[in-house]
């Protein structure tokens, strides 16, 4: 599904978000507070939009990894890295959050965009995460969620299933990828049941901070 979406991803992130996106991933960014010595691991890097804000930083992050599942996805986000010419600062693998394919305390800070709810098993991920980060390394991760006031819950429920579909569909014509975004956001857990599965990865100091009236959660913690 993530395959066959990749040539109008990018397009459709920005149409469906009113542009927004791009403020959520640069706030994601801030709350590293980097010092241009970090090595970054961006988690279900998808077209590799957060790896290129973290190096578009200032200070930017030393070198960013990019991991992702899907190899489409990873054609077009190598292709926007040379276009940037980031090629030498960035490195894109193709794998499983799972299992990253990384060594134990290699990385200073991992972020994440939309993408944890997409992992099947979310607590082997958050593990995978703790293994990987640096002691005092940090993490960053944006994720959807349901709004919890009640006005603004139904205005983004008749968006996210009635308008969001039809256009997705529409630009991407791939019947299924965007009936699945709002499934999926459904589906996750909320977030704070997620703060819990990061505390018991053995993540410290966790919080989660609704933005855009309560439709998209920064997670941000730091490894012990």
């Amino acid at each position: 599904m993530f395959d066959a979406i990749a040539a109008r991803y990018d397009f459709l992130n920005h149409l469906l978000s009113a542009g927004i996106d791009t403020r959520w991933r640069r706030r994601a960014i801030r709350s590293l507070a980097l010092t241009g010595r970090e090595r970054v691991l961006d988690l279900c890097t998808g077209t590799a939009d957060l790896a290129i804000a973290a190096m578009r930083a200032r200070p930017a992050a030393s070198r960013v990894v990019g991991v992702d599942f899907a190899g489409a996805m990873l054609r077009v986000a190598r292709a926007k890295i040379a276009r940037a010419g980031l090629a030498a600062r960035v490195a894109l693998v193709r794998g499983d959050a799972t299992r990253i394919p990384a060594a134990a305390a290699s990385v200073d800070a991992i972020t994440i965009a939309f993408g944890i709810r997409n992992v099947e098993d979310v607590a082997a991920a958050c593990a995978e995460m703790r293994r990987v980060l640096a002691p005092g390394g940090r993490l960053a991760i944006l994720e959807f969620a349901m709004p919890t006031t009640p006005v603004v819950s139904a205005a983004y429920r008749w968006y996210v299933q009635r308008v969001l579909p039809l256009v997705g569909r529409a630009v991407s014509r791939h019947d299924a990828a965007y009936g699945y975004l709002p499934a999926s956001i459904d589906a996750f857990t909320a977030p704070d049941e997620f703060v819990k599965i990061l505390r018991h990865a053995g993540f410290v100091d966790v919080r989660a901070v609704r933005l855009t009236f309560g439709s998209v959660v920064l997670y941000t913690a730091r490894g012990e």
